[in-house]
């Protein structure tokens, strides 16, 4: 075992310890911390979580909309949903807690070199290219962060040798302290401007990736955005962008045309991964990584082709900067699928791409109604309907595509008025369109 870590693990040992969110993310941490004797209380909004295992295992659970009443003990690991600036947290400081979380924990334990990726699109694909480079170079790969796998609690089986891949969000990365080896911010647009107080803030959350770096460090930005192109590592920098193609061959090794992920912001993701790991991986295999990689779930991902429609899931685009990313990686007119609970974020740029780009828009959830009225705004706005839901939404889409066109799901919202998150709409929308699949019996 990693010796920090074996210490780490010893010193909770009759610790009070308390954690906020008893998630899938939160499960391994919680065990972990009662297998080392710490006395844990788990406190979760959630008044109908599960809680047999915990019951079982004697942990305190404060539940329900009181859950966040007088928190405190030795150790708080906040959730990354919860402001860190939360009165709830400011009052268990002042009670003498150290507020931590299981991000920051991890990067003071972690014994191998951290790749660290943010940005406001385009942080999970990069992520995986990374990983999936770095892997095929020969190492051993622990994948983990806003992705959703906890690695705090992997870090005792990881050697000096491994590397880490590591997918952080502006919630996670708003009091940390401490920057990864290799800091990826692929771009910044308005984003979360529901959670964080302006875009200030929200910048400087996603900067704070690379303002404790040494100058050992790396820092690979995106040179075609305004807002990363201003920014500068503390170490070494690097700027991807449009200046490192010539003749369609990026810096000099990848033709663009062996990228199998559609879009332009999909070849400024394999510029990123491919600068983050150039030097410690072979040129043959970040080659071998591109012309295999397929992309990930609910990522601009093809579903089927139904009676010659193509079905693509894009989940994952929860705010208009990333539907519009979406829109352009697609040739021809597309019946769009958007809606849902809004971030604060206006939707006049999405709307601007519409009449070239969209021939139907269904519209669901809360925000319709906002989207629509950005859409009138806009010469040559294409029909509207408004629908109850996904489920109606594709059976309108079916019966209004024709053979060529491309049904979208690409919300520009999150999911949280009908969803849990934006994995279960996607897997909801994968569900229909493969239902519809099997009643038409085609491709």
């Amino acid at each position: 075992m990693n010796p920090a870590f074996n210490t780490y693990i010893q010193s909770m040992a009759g610790r009070d310890v308390t954690v906020i969110g008893a998630g899938v993310s939160n499960a391994p941490l919680i065990r972990m911390l009662f297998s080392v004797g710490a006395r844990v209380t788990v406190r979760d909004r959630n008044q109908a979580l599960p809680r047999k295992e915990w019951d079982d295992l004697g942990i305190r659970l404060h539940l329900g909309e009181n859950y966040l009443d007088r928190v405190g003990g030795d150790i708080v690991f906040r959730t990354p949903g919860m402001r860190p600036d939360h009165p709830a947290l400011d009052s268990a400081r002042a009670g003498g807690s150290r507020v931590t979380s299981e991000m920051e924990e991890f990067f003071a334990l972690c014994p191998c070199p951290i790749f660290g990726v943010t940005g406001s699109d385009g942080k999970t694909t990069t992520t995986s290219l990374i990983a999936e480079m770095l892997a095929d170079g020969g190492r051993t790969v622990h994948l983990g962060g806003n992705i959703g796998t906890p690695l705090l609690t992997r870090v005792g089986v990881m050697s000096p040798l491994d590397a880490c891949a590591v997918e952080l969000s502006s919630f996670q990365l708003m009091d940390m302290t401490r920057s990864p080896h290799v800091a990826v911010i692929t771009n910044l647009s308005p984003n979360h401007l529901d959670w964080h107080r302006d875009m200030d803030e929200y910048t400087a959350a996603k900067r704070r990736l690379l303002d404790f770096q040494t100058a050992d460090d790396f820092a690979v930005l995106n040179g075609d955005n305004p807002a990363t192109a201003a920014l500068r590592g503390r170490g070494r920098t690097k700027y991807f962008g449009g200046h490192t193609v010539h003749d369609g061959v990026i810096d000099g090794l990848l033709p663009i045309s062996d990228i199998r992920l559609p879009g332009w912001y999909n070849v400024e993701n394999v510029m990123a991964a491919m600068s983050a790991v150039q030097g410690t991986v072979s040129d043959a295999a970040i080659l071998e990584t591109v012309r295999n990689f397929v992309g990930v779930e609910h990522r601009n991902q093809w579903v089927a082709t139904v009676s010659g429609v193509h079905y693509y899931n894009n989940s994952i685009g929860s705010s208009p900067a990333r539907t519009v990313a979406t829109l352009h990686a697609h040739e021809g007119r597309v019946l769009l699928i958007a809606g849902g609970r809004d971030k604060k974020v206006p939707f006049d740029e999405m709307a601007r791409l519409l009449p070239d780009h969209v021939k139907v828009m269904l519209l669901i959830g809360e925000a319709a109604t906002q989207i629509e009225a950005a859409a009138r705004r806009v010469t040559g706005c294409p029909p509207i309907i408004h629908c109850e839901g996904l489920a109606e939404a594709v059976a309108q889409a079916h019966k209004l595509a024709a053979p060529g066109d491309t049904v979208l799901l690409s919300p520009a919202c999150t999911a949280f008025d009908q969803y849990r998150n934006f994995e279960e709409r996607g897997c909801h929308f994968v569900e229909l369109v493969e239902a519809l699949h099997r009643s038409e019996g085609k491709d």
